[in-house]
């Protein structure tokens, strides 16, 4: 399985373009979930949602939609991550509302979770519920030197964890300029790509650029790879970002219909009635 989509389903510069024109906000959320397979579901990340926003936005979804939820920051960068059981099973029960919608859920470590900290990371996945799909991304650089790569790579392995996989590059090419403002608009640590699985999906996130031309020979490298996973029966969580998110989803279509050249795959839900396909954002 393949699940391409962005880090928000509500945007207002998509009104026109990604989404027919004059489309009121209520709409977003369902014409979004018939046009991408998933969402990375950021607004979790700051407020927990009630019940009754979590059952609304599994109504306005197709069964085959996924929310991959941020988990809350009030848990992601807790002084101590491995005093949060408490906080993690309101959580967790209250993404249970979201059925058989809710993907991967998403635990964004901050800059400051260094390797010396992997024995909290350790008894959070202890209590983390064991029928949770689970995806962890770490900031720190010393996770990408060795002995600590291999440290959590295991660690994630043993638990049936996926280690997110970060792309910023895009946003560090072009003008001095070009690359300060797109930084500064998108802050993503400069990090090297880990590319190694831990279980039986992986989690992509590409900080995409602006411009197609940029994009295009990465784009081109990432679909090789995902049509490898797929071959290998992986299931795929991909997010495809943009410092100007109106481009966002012209970089997921540009993706997946990459990946399709290697692999054979289904249309994006809404590809197959072109008279309700919306135009592409331009980009500049």
């Amino acid at each position: 399985m393949f699940y391409i989509g962005s880090p928000l389903w509500s945007n207002k510069e998509w009104v026109g373009n990604f989404f027919p024109p004059h489309t009121q906000q209520s709409d977003f959320l369902r014409l979004y979930s018939r046009r991408l397979s998933t969402v990375e579901g950021n607004t979790t990340f700051y407020a927990t949602p009630s019940v009754e926003t979590i059952a609304r936005w599994r109504q306005e979804t197709p069964p085959e939609f996924r929310f991959c939820p941020k988990i809350s920051r009030d848990i992601s960068h807790a002084p101590q991550l491995d005093s949060s059981a408490k906080e993690t099973q309101f959580f967790t029960e209250r993404m249970r509302g979201l059925g058989e919608r809710l993907g991967p859920m998403f635990l964004q470590l901050p800059p400051s979770f260094a390797p010396a900290h992997l024995t909290q990371l350790q008894a959070f996945l202890d209590f983390w519920p064991q029928d949770q799909r689970l995806a962890v991304e770490v900031r720190h650089p010393a996770f990408f030197t060795e002995p600590h790569t291999s440290a959590l790579n295991t660690l994630l392995h043993q638990y049936n964890v996926a280690r997110v996989i970060m792309d910023s590059r895009p946003i560090r090419i072009g003008s001095t300029k070009e690359q300060q403002i797109l930084q500064a608009r998108e802050r993503k640590p400069n990090l090297p790509v880990e590319l190694t699985t831990t279980t039986d999906f992986t989690f992509v996130r590409y900080i995409g650029h602006p411009r197609m031309e940029v994009n295009g020979p990465l784009l081109k490298t990432w679909a090789q790879q995902m049509g490898q996973w797929l071959k290998q029966g992986m299931t795929l969580y991909v997010f495809c970002h943009c410092p100007y998110e109106v481009h966002s989803p012209v970089i997921c279509q540009a993706l997946y219909q990459e990946v399709s050249s290697f692999v054979p795959l289904p249309a994006l839900p809404g590809q197959a009635d072109q008279s309700d396909q919306p135009e592409q954002a331009k980009l500049f």
